[in-house]
Order: structure tokens, then C-alpha cells, then sequence
């Protein structure tokens, strides 16, 4: 349980809008922002996950509506657009979430299964982010959007060769319309999460028996709580954050640090056996 760093009302009389705000991470972010005071929606291809983040929203005394629609077309994102602001008003922020991945050796990849992934991933993140941008720029109106990419967009990595392809194009969007935007008060920034298991990631990513190798990894020796990420994506959705503008913030308890070191492993070792290693790997002093 993670005590809140913010006052209940924090986006009052704020619109925010979540692709795949129904399940995951999407909806741990839909639901923090919900008891903060904003009116909430959520679009996905599935209706019944987004009915139910709703409830939980209105349950809790907020305003939430839950809106079907394929970020990879651009008329249905326009269409999920407009249907948000017919009934919660004008969008004041964006949270890019909708995602695809799963586990494949590079050479075995199908075409489609290459375009899902980018589609849903880059393709739907422009097309949302262009979305909300139009609309602010004709409003004169500020406005904040938040990209959930991960840790190997810079990197890279095997067997999810098109997520990290989509997540680096997101990436690589932020930044360019962080400058591109800023003058109309449009703030951009990405959020890369570490390894935090939800029911639809464990399912596509993690191979069984590899779970406390994955916990290893990780400086801290834990996996991420959704409501850890939800509290940050907070932060940097608020005006709190006002100056904050085209970074890319990771949040992995330090693994992805660890892993650029080849010596990082050695922490998976006991201290004492290691420093009796390193001692004896020591020249012996001189008399």
C-alpha cells in the first residue's frame, strides 16, 4: 500500500484520456487518476475490461466513460476522440498507452504479426497524439501527453524486435514534438517501466520458471507495483511538472543500470563470498 504524495482534488475539472485504460498499467493510471479528481476516459477494443475501470472510477465518486475504438485506424481514434469530449468536455491530457508485444525469434516473425505490434504501438500513438494536438492547437489550449515506452527503447532487445522498433519511434516522437509543440504550452514526455507483471504481460512475455531470475535483475530485488507507476504517471501528467519536458523517465528499480555493467551480476552473490573472492584476488602486499 503507497501512500499518496497529492491532495484528492490535484486534476479537478481535468479530462484525461487513456488508450487501453482497461486493463494493465493503463488502468492502474485510470484509476489513481480518477480519485485525484479527474474525469476519466479509457478506450480499447474490448468494451467489458473498459466497463469495468469505469466502475471502479464511479464507484469511487468519479466520472469515467469507457469508449471502443482501434488506436491503429486514425478515424476510429478521431471518432474515440470526440465521443470522450461529447461526454466528459474538452481533453486536457493524453496518457499513450495501448500496446502489443510478445516473444518471437526475429527471422520467425509473420507480417502481421510485425504490423500488429507497430501499428498498435507507433502508429496509434501518432495518430492519438496528432489527435489531441490539432485540438489543442485550435483551441489555443495547453495541453500534456504522456507515452508509456520501456527501458530497451534505447537499447534494444531480442525476441521483441517490433516492440522495441515502436517503442524507439515513441520515443523518438516525444522528443521532437516536445521542441516542435512547446510553444503552444504542449508538454511531452515518456514513461519506461521495468518489470512489472500484469495478467497480460505474464501471459505473451514470461516464460515459466524464469521469474526469480527476473527478480535478480533487479537492484532492489523486487518487481514494480502498478500503483508506484500510476503515482509517477500522476506526477508528470500535473502542472507540478510544469517544466518537465521531452524526457524519458524510467522506472525499473535500477535493473536496466545493472545490466549495462558486466560486473552489475556480481551482486547476485553473497556479499561475504564475495569480498573473500575479491580479496583473494588480490597481489599480495609487499614486506
Amino acid at each position: 500500500m503507497h501512500t499518496s504524495m497529492f491532495r484528492p482534488d490535484l486534476f479537478a475539472g481535468k479530462v484525461v484520456l487513456i488508450t487501453g485504460g482497461g486493463t494493465g498499467l493503463g488502468q492502474a493510471i485510470a484509476l489513481r487518476l480518477g480519485a485525484l479528481g479527474a474525469k476519466v476516459g479509457v478506450c480499447g477494443r474490448r468494451l467489458a475490461p473498459l466497463q469495468e475501470t469505469c466502475a471502479q472510477i464511479e464507484a469511487a465518486g468519479g466520472r469515467a466513460v469507457g469508449v471502443t475504438g482501434d488506436v491503429r485506424d486514425a478515424a476510429s481514434v478521431e471518432a474515440v476522440f470526440t465521443q470522450v469530449e461529447e461526454q466528459l468536455g474538452p481533453i486536457d491530457a493524453l496518457v499513450n498507452n495501448a500496446a502489443g508485444n510478445f516473444l518471437c525469434f526475429a527471422e520467425d516473425l509473420s507480417d502481421n504479426g510485425f504490423d500488429a505490434v507497430v501499428k498498435t504501438v507507433m502508429h496509434g500513438s501518432f495518430y492519438c497524439t496528432r489527435a489531441a494536438g490539432r485540438r489543442w492547437i485550435a483551441a489555443q489550449r495547453p495541453g500534456v501527453v504522456l507515452s508509456v515506452v520501456v527501458p530497451y527503447a534505447t537499447s534494444g532487445s531480442a525476441f521483441v524486435l517490433p516492440s522495441a522498433m515502436a517503442k524507439a519511434g515513441v520515443l523518438a516522437m516525444t522528443r521532437s514534438l516536445a521542441v516542435e509543440w512547446a510553444c503552444y504550452g504542449i508538454r511531452l514526455n515518456a514513461l519506461s517501466p521495468g518489470s512489472f507483471p500484469t495478467k497480460g504481460a505474464s501471459e505473451r512475455l514470461a516464460i515459466p520458471g524464469v521469474e526469480e531470475a527476473a527478480r535478480e535483475r533487479v537492484p532492489l530485488g523486487r518487481f514494480g507495483d502498478p500503483a508506484e507507476l500510476a503515482e509517477l504517471a500522476a506526477f508528470l501528467l500535473s502542472d507540478g511538472s510544469g517544466y518537465l519536458n521531452g524526457q524519458d523517465i524510467v522506472l525499473d528499480g535500477a535493473e536496466a543500470i545493472k545490466g549495462a555493467s558486466p560486473f552489475s551480476a556480481y551482486t547476485n552473490l553473497p556479499r561475504a563470498d564475495l569480498k573473500a573472492m575479491m580479496s583473494a584476488m588480490r597481489p599480495p602486499k609487499k614486506a
